[in-house]
């Protein structure tokens, strides 16, 4: 029962549209910088860490003034773009194999002059700016994951805690509705708290609920061959109790559609250990004594009469179905054998109820 309550959930679109958008974004960056991160081709050398960009400028410099090709120079400055006069500083700084007089010539041919300030400055701020080049990245790409949450956060919100209060306020405006009907269904007998209870001044006399904490109405009409109604038993806090249900439990005949002669009414507790079940069967079934001997294994057989009521009690929930409306059906069977229709009402208590 509980991995059917998950399926339930998960079904829900206003669980499974959050539940998506959060797996998505977690997948989507296990994938995005994991298993296929970005790889970069063809750069251009202004896109090169620091030291790579002395040692592209550094080989330009000597081609240009080994070969005699000026076209090499201005090439290679261009390519730098805004990073060409600090690469430059630090190549002036750092020469390696490089002669001064090189890179005098490398500098004449793309039009610079000496550099106004010191070039191991210079250096020094091209290194910090380097180092300081990764930041933005994370924080963009934490930002986004900041955005997605907080959408996720409001589907949630719209979706669930907004349509959870609009049924809460729907459900007490619709209250005394429902009083009105159990005092008709069970008198106002059934209700009153006894008198003979003492008081105390440390105690308070529980009040039995006047009112079930779920009620349901489910119909069964002929045709119907997968008739299999459950619904979920949640407290008004939100809590989950339990489930109930009514479905198809005996056939009889041949041929379409089906004729059914017997159904199920099962209560499920979270509380207890068992399922209880009883079944609801047509009067020909419960003559039958084959067909009774075999349904008295699914639960405790009962006789289809219009208005009749049935109780099905577990450790902490007590159902009641009551028969509103039935028909038998006419056809190529005993009379009074299949049903035409079914339709029950069920109604839950807390098992404190009075009876």
């Amino acid at each position: 029962m509980k991995l059917e309550k998950i399926k339930a959930s998960l079904t829900d679109f206003r669980v499974s549209i959050p539940v998506g958008v959060v797996l998505g974004l977690i997948l989507g960056l296990i994938i995005g910088w994991g298993i296929w991160p970005v790889q970069w081709t063809d750069l251009a050398p202004y896109h090169l860490r620091q030291d790579l960009r002395e040692d592209y400028l550094r080989m330009s410099i000597f081609s240009t003034t080994s070969i005699g090709d000026a076209s090499i120079a201005t090439k290679a400055w261009s390519e730098l773009e805004d990073t060409a006069e600090e690469t430059l500083d630090a190549v002036r700084v750092d020469p390696k194999y490089l002669k001064p007089e090189q890179i005098t010539s490398f500098m004449a041919i793309v039009g610079v002059g000496a550099p106004e300030a010191t070039p191991t400055i210079a250096l020094s701020e091209v290194l910090e700016e380097d180092t300081e080049g990764g930041g933005p990245k994370w924080l963009l790409l934490g930002g986004l994951c900041l955005g997605l949450l907080l959408v996720a956060g409001g589907v949630f919100y719209f979706l669930v805690i907004r349509t959870r209060a609009s049924k809460e306020s729907a459900s007490e405006s619709l209250g005394s509705e429902v009083v009105s009907r159990i005092k008709e269904t069970f008198g106002r007998e059934d209700m009153a708290v006894p008198a003979d209870i003492p008081e105390e001044p440390a105690q308070q006399v529980q009040e039995v609920p006047a009112e079930p904490v779920a009620q349901f109405m489910t119909t069964y009409v002929i045709g119907d061959d997968l008739y299999d109604d459950s619904f979920s038993i949640d407290a008004a806090t939100g809590e989950f109790l339990g489930e109930c249900g009514v479905g198809i439990s005996e056939m009889i005949g041949v041929g379409e559609p089906k004729h059914v002669a017997a159904f199920e009414v099962w209560l499920f507790d979270k509380n207890d250990i068992q399922t209880v079940t009883k079944v609801i069967m047509s009067a020909h079934a419960h003559e039958d004594d084959k067909i009774r001997m075999r349904l008295e294994s699914k639960g405790e057989p009962i006789l289809a009469e219009p208005g009749k009521r049935v109780l099905l009690e577990t450790a902490t929930l007590q159902l009641e179905a009551r028969i509103v409306d039935m028909a038998y059906g006419e056809g190529p069977a005993p009379d009074q054998s299949f049903f035409e229709r079914l339709t029950l009402e069920l109604a839950v208590w807390p098992k404190e109820r009075a009876n």
